[in-house]
């Protein structure tokens, strides 16, 4: 049986049978017949033998799901066949008789076998973003930002109209390009700003930023379009303003609609694109080069890591070629950009160590060559080296040892939605408030547990994340993190790191520990110095 996302019994109340009640009516045989043997072993495994039947009802319910158990025949099954008949009789009561009998269950019997339990999905709906609305007209910009600002205002308006913004993590990419994107609007209306981006929360972060910049910074009323998922604003009604664009959205409608950004470009006088490492692949720059169309149109690039890759100069020199060579960064005091904003106060001192887990997954020569023919590490080889016993134990204790440090935010970059669920079994069967967020993780879920893990609250707590947080998410209050994801990415390494190294200065922590659990046979990267100036030779 595969693992599942487990529920929150906070949410189960009423006449019906609770999760918690439910689990802990069944023996220990009965539980252990629902998990996977794999995971199983390495729960036992990690607590040095079986765990107890009180310790093992405890953690059911983190690993096990009853919802999702009800929506498959296998599942249903096993959970009559464990039901005490007075329960099963009530039931059928409720449903009908003769559905235990069947397999094809109808939506509506599911629905009522979900309501015996408490468990109907409840539908609430996200707030959401209107297509198109109007901002109405303090967002300053620190010493540092604001010379990068001015220094990058000319190249983008004048001459080649093409630059990159290079920032380290957590400095205030986001904010210094709203600065420009007010400059921009200010200078030239009508007009546009497109702000391109991958992902749902780095677009919603735009979004509310230029909110807020431009009720404080502009000169009219302006439009503010949203464009990614369900989410199509009027293009042709769409002139003055501000539209963030979703690329898998943009790219999704040149193949409906082909010269669609063509006839856009001449309403536009800049050009965003977040996380400008991935703006030279192909359909991506496609899309770029026909938004930019006009002669009068500049693309500002944002990245805290402007390459592509480790070591592929000339595959990093495709993105140095494309914005010509134009790249801005930090104008301080010293060599090192890095040392000076820790000095400063503007990110966290953050002190990097290395743990090795012992050998778990033997690496074939032909994984060596797979990993090495690849730019990150292939996700079948990520699934065997994270679910290990060695792994898993390595990452736990590592999580242990910083709580008994004193951390009490711990952000955790787990290898695949497994591994971070079996770590969040693992960490509440130590009575560890643990929190899980994947990209399966329904949404009202998700933002409840952010906001929970960026809450005041002293209590000790780790949120456990795949997938989802590399990006678009800062954690401020966080003074740990745990990558137990390893790469050979330093985009991507930098980018976990980067979630939570914001200093006091920009609502953060002093330090932050950075703990990176390898395998011995792995890559791994070390310093985030050594990440931001990386780049440098090809600019």
């Amino acid at each position: 049986m595969c693992l599942l996302i487990a529920m929150d019994d906070l949410t189960l109340s009423g006449p019906g049978l609770t999760v918690s009640k439910f689990f802990s009516s069944l023996s220990e045989t009965e539980i252990r017949d629902l998990i996977d043997p794999g995971i199983l072993a390495t729960i036992d495994a990690t607590s040095g033998g079986e765990i107890s039947t009180d310790s093992l009802k405890e953690v059911a319910s983190t690993l096990l799901d009853v919802n999702s158990l009800l929506g498959e025949s296998y599942g249903r099954k096993a959970i009559l066949s464990l039901l005490p008949e007075f329960k099963l009789s009530e039931l059928e009561k409720r449903v009908g008789n003769s559905f235990s009998k069947s397999d094809n269950w109808t939506e509506s019997e599911i629905n009522r076998v979900r309501d015996f339990f408490n468990l109907r999905e409840e539908r609430i709906t996200p707030p959401q973003l209107s297509p198109i609305s109007e901002v109405n007209s303090y967002y300053g910009l620190f010493d540092h930002q604001r010379k990068a600002a001015n220094k990058i205002i000319p190249l983008l308006f004048e001459g080649d109209r093409r630059a990159v913004l290079h920032l380290p993590t957590g400095v205030g990419k986001t904010r210094t390009a709203m600065h420009i994107i007010v400059e921009a609007l200010r200078n030239r209306e009508p007009s546009l700003v497109i702000w391109l981006a991958s992902s749902k929360e780095l677009l919603e972060q735009a979004v509310h930023a230029f909110q807020e910049a431009w009720s404080h910074l502009g000169n009219r009323t302006v439009q503010l379009g949203s464009m990614w998922g369900d989410l199509s604003p009027d293009l042709l009604n769409f002139a003055d303003g501000f539209l963030a664009i979703g690329l898998a959205k943009g790219w999704s409608k040149s193949q409906s609609d082909q010269n669609w950004a063509i006839r856009l470009s001449p309403k536009i006088s800049l050009v965003v694109f977040d996380e400008a490492h991935q703006c030279v692949a192909e359909t991506y720059r496609r899309l770029t080069d026909e938004l930019t169309n006009s002669y009068k149109c500049g693309l500002l690039g944002l990245t805290a890591t402007p390459g592509r890759t480790w070591a592929d100069i000339d595959e990093d020199s495709k993105l140095s070629d494309y914005f010509h060579g134009n790249k801005v960064t930090l104008e301080v005091e010293g060599e090192n950009p890095i040392r000076f904003l820790i000095d400063n106060g503007f990110l966290a001192k953050p002190n990097f160590r290395t743990v090795f887990s012992e050998p778990g997954h033997t690496i074939t020569d032909a994984e060596i060559e797979r990993i090495s023919n690849n730019l990150d590490i292939p996700t079948d080889i990520l699934e065997s080296l994270s679910m290990s016993q060695q792994y898993i134990t390595a990452v736990f204790k590592s999580i242990i040892e910083l709580l008994g440090s004193g951390k009490s935010r711990i952000l955790v970059f787990a290898a695949t939605v497994d591994h971070a669920r079996v770590l969040a079994a693992i960490l509440a069967q130590k009575t560890i408030q643990a929190l899980v967020v994947t990209g399966e993780t329904p949404l009202r879920i998700r933002d409840r547990s952010i906001t929970k893990f960026k809450s005041t609250d002293r209590d000790p707590m780790v949120l456990l994340n795949f997938g989802v947080l590399t990006t678009g998410f800062d954690a401020p209050k966080a003074d740990a993190v745990v990558i137990a994801r390893p790469t050979k990415s330093l985009v991507l390494y930098s980018q976990m790191v980067g979630r939570a190294i914001r200093g006091p200065k920009a609502g953060g922590t002093e330090t932050c520990e950075i703990v990176s659990v390898i395998d011995p046979a792995l890559p791994g990267f070390g310093d985030i110095s050594e990440a931001f100036l990386n780049w440098e030779d090809i600019w």
